[in-house]
């Protein structure tokens, strides 16, 4: 009788040292995963920012080719 704790108890630690390693293996899944999600917020984060500077760059010539024929017209005008 006195061994019937000890018997049950190894056995009880080795199922919770099984479930410890599989818990371990999934949170390794989900953050292997959550690596993934971020790279690819990463790569869009770029991708926009890119799109963004190109769209500035464009406007930015044009708000300068217009500037450039107001100043044409300005000059234009003055001289009539």
């Amino acid at each position: 009788m006195a061994n019937e704790p000890v018997d049950m108890i190894m056995p009880m630690l080795r199922e919770i040292r099984g479930e410890i390693g599989q818990m371990r293996g999934e949170m390794q899944d989900m953050k292997q995963q959550l690596d993934k999600l971020e790279s690819g917020q990463k790569t869009i984060r770029q991708a926009l920012q890119a799109d963004t500077m190109m769209s500035r760059l464009v406007t930015g010539e044009f708000e300068d080719r217009i500037f450039e024929l107001e100043r044409k017209v300005d000059a234009l005008m003055k001289g009539k």
